[in-house]
């Protein structure tokens, strides 16, 4: 197995440019229909990536693949708590190092105040949005997996304010993504204690128009973050239906699509033992 694996990346690498071989390797990954296909060969082109980013160590392009495919990994098929922090690790640092290696002002700043982070994402403009939204995304991942480390979590705002600077410049991006992570912040807390879940549903039904409907994990999601707290089981069981009676397969979301639907059948399973 181990053979064929770098006879395929060998083949790979001749077939494009080293330069386009992660948006490649990541594009085709997103377009699979198989997660379990995904699940297996996505090991190898996690140690692909390690390989580009030590021969290269200060190419933006191959730190910001690695950071998001090593995300991708430890959220969707890690096994087990701690492989997934591990992998959300080493996810925040690739993205870490390619914010450091674009904005080195705003990397530095990342560990002062809320405020000396606007400061400097006010100087920045539109062509630093994917850099910022990957180092955020993967904060975010690298939060999540470290939820029991009250100090992790009061990290929180500010993931926040950098997803509002990307969101600033476009409210679609990433197929809505963007907004589904701001969604996810903004369902943290119930109103009773102060949250504002009316931003977390503006967030939730902008991802879903972002999309045209087509990013089924938006209203997954949405079912499971805001519904459940609202213990909203009309609106949660509807929009599980519709993930489920909806094509899976979409330009760059259809394994995120699969896994949606796998989580939807997991999430009604369980409605009615969760609102009674």
């Amino acid at each position: 197995m181990f053979r064929l694996l770098i006879i395929i990346a060998i083949l790979t690498t001749q077939a494009c440019s080293i330069g386009n071989l992660p948006n490649n390797l990541s594009r085709s990954m997103m377009n699979q229909e198989d997660p379990e296909l995904v699940r297996t060969a996505a090991p190898a082109y996690l140690l692909m990536l390690d390989a580009l980013v030590e021969t290269y160590p200060d190419d933006e392009t191959f730190l910001m693949s690695a950071a998001k495919l090593y995300g991708a990994y430890a959220g969707v098929f890690s096994n087990g708590e701690a492989q997934t922090k591990r992998m959300a690790e080493r996810s925040k640092g690739y993205a870490h190092r390619a914010l450091c290696e674009s904005e080195e002002d705003l990397c530095l700043a990342l560990d002062q105040k809320v405020e000396d982070i606007q400061r400097e994402l006010a100087d920045l403009d539109e062509d630093e949005l994917a850099v910022v939204y990957i180092y955020a995304s993967s904060w975010a991942s690298w939060i999540k997996a470290n939820s029991s480390d009250w100090d992790a979590v009061a990290q929180l705002p500010k993931v926040k304010i950098l997803f509002s600077w990307v969101l600033k410049y476009d409210p679609n991006y990433d197929n809505g993504t963007a907004q589904i992570y701001m969604g996810v912040l903004e369902s943290q807390v119930p109103p009773s204690l102060g949250g504002r879940t009316d931003l977390a549903k503006a967030h939730f039904e902008q991802a879903i128009k972002a999309s045209d409907g087509k990013n089924l994990m938006a209203k997954v999601l949405y079912a499971q973050q805001y519904a459940r707290l609202l213990f909203d089981q009309e609106l949660h069981d509807r929009l599980l239906n519709e993930v489920l009676n909806e094509e899976a397969k979409a330009e760059g979301l259809t394994l995120q699509n699969q896994l949606a639907k796998q989580k939807a059948i997991e999430l009604l399973a369980g409605s009615a033992e969760y609102f009674e």
